[in-house]
């Protein structure tokens, strides 16, 4: 590369979904899913963002830096109050979708305005509301994003159709829908389920017959048909390798999770899953940043929020030393090379203050740092056992193996 060329994002998320493999097949389907994410895939994160400020105990001296995705777990970050959030994503569809958030946040009328753009998120006066309120207080490229036209007019319109059946995760899970009525599935029976024995009941008749079914085994054992949930090859792989080379059983226990540990009326993931969009009920659970008392306390600390279409390592290695205090990186490492997690936990050390929190999720249960780390940085740290394993069993999405926390030593 000439010392005049910049590494752009797709040129960044080509090389994060690389992994280890050099096998000529897997590098074509890595390809194609790095090209797939250059636009939306998440309309909501699938990491509960409870779980993590519980885990991470946020406060308002923190400084907290992670990965966007859909942006509802940096939106609700500032629920806590932290000193600041930065967000970073290699996705520019999640980085302007990070942006409208945060405009919408500062600049819309009331909650109501709020929660009808990003909650219902298909009400017909929304593009208006973007016009008169948001487009204004947007940077270009993030107007440039929302207002491109395609068959269906401007891309904005998007959230007069439901915002959350897009992009594709939405997409993804509305094949499943289709599956699932071929199969004689009917989700709304569980949506009004009133005990946590009626949905396992529910799960055990409908689902799990569902989960045998020769379609669905055929599709899972594909890898290119689970990039709608956003698990690239190497992902893929490291959740067949849990299921001792299947990944079916992998993904039955994380359904069964999903529908059975939790009360459906708590769990805005399952309904997500289930309806296609959140509950419409006054008391329905919610993204923290949607909730309406937390709307004030949203709107004031959205300007201590930031999000660049950069990859992680890239955007510390422009950090001081020492001053960040909480970092989020979702599942990112599970895609990564050996090289790729030295170089981004060399910058993590060197720009974490002592006592800093460091929190992952991995597709599959183990932690993926030991052994494969240098052993050098993985010293400077302490792995919090407890904690890790309550913000996995708190995690309501369900969709990944564990949750991790690590701690800097202070010496």
């Amino acid at each position: 590369m000439a010392l005049t060329e910049v590494p752009t994002s797709a040129d960044q998320l080509r090389d994060a979904v690389r992994g280890n493999s050099t096998s000529a097949p897997v590098a074509l389907l890595e390809r194609l899913f790095a090209r797939l994410f250059q636009d939306l895939v998440y309309a909501q994160i699938w990491e509960d963002p409870v779980a993590d400020m519980t885990a991470l105990d946020l406060g308002p001296r923190d400084r907290v830096i992670c990965i966007a995705s859909g942006g509802c777990n940096l939106m609700s970050y500032l629920t806590a109050g932290p000193a600041s959030v930065t967000a970073v994503d290699l996705s520019p569809a999640h980085v302007a979708l990070c942006r409208l958030k945060l405009a919408a946040a500062r600049h819309l009328p009331d909650h109501a305005a709020f929660h009808g753009f990003f909650g219902a998120a298909d009400l017909r006066h929304n593009p208006a509301l973007y016009d008169r309120y948001l487009a204004p207080n947007l940077d270009g490229e993030s107007r440039a994003y929302w207002e491109a036209r395609g068959l269906q007019g401007r891309r904005i319109a998007m959230f007069t159709r439901g915002f959350h059946r897009h992009g594709l995760l939405g997409r993804f899970i509305g094949a499943t829908h289709l599956l699932a009525r071929l199969g004689g599935v009917d989700f709304r029976r569980l949506l009004t389920a009133r005990t946590l024995a009626d949905q396992r009941r529910f799960f055990e008749t409908e689902i799990d017959p569902l989960l045998d079914s020769a379609a669905v085994r055929f599709l899972a054992r594909r890898r290119a048909a689970l990039f709608g949930l956003g698990i690239p090859p190497a992902q893929y792989d490291k959740l067949a390798a849990d299921g001792g080379g299947d990944v079916l059983p992998v993904l039955r226990e994380r359904a069964r999770r999903l529908i059975c540990d939790f009360p459906i009326r708590e769990n805005y993931f399952a309904w997500q899953a289930l309806a296609r969009g959140y509950d419409t009920a006054p008391d329905a659970a919610l993204p923290p940043y949607l909730a309406p008392a937390n709307f004030e306390t949203v709107r004031e600390n959205a300007a201590r929020a930031r999000i660049f279409n950069r990859s992680l390592t890239d955007l510390l290695e422009g950090e001081p030393a020492g001053r960040l205090n909480a970092y989020v990186l979702l599942d990112a490492q599970d895609w990564m090379s050996d090289a790729q997690l030295d170089a981004l936990w060399l910058q993590i050390t060197r720009t974490a203050a002592p006592g800093t929190r460091v929190l992952f999720r991995t597709g599959g249960v183990p932690d993926i740092l030991p052994g494969r780390l240098a052993p050098e940085l993985l010293a400077r740290w302490d792995y919090d056992q407890a904690t890790s394993e309550a913000a996995s069993a708190a995690d309501r999405s369900a969709i990944y193996g564990a949750t991790h926390l690590y701690r800097k030593k202070t010496a």
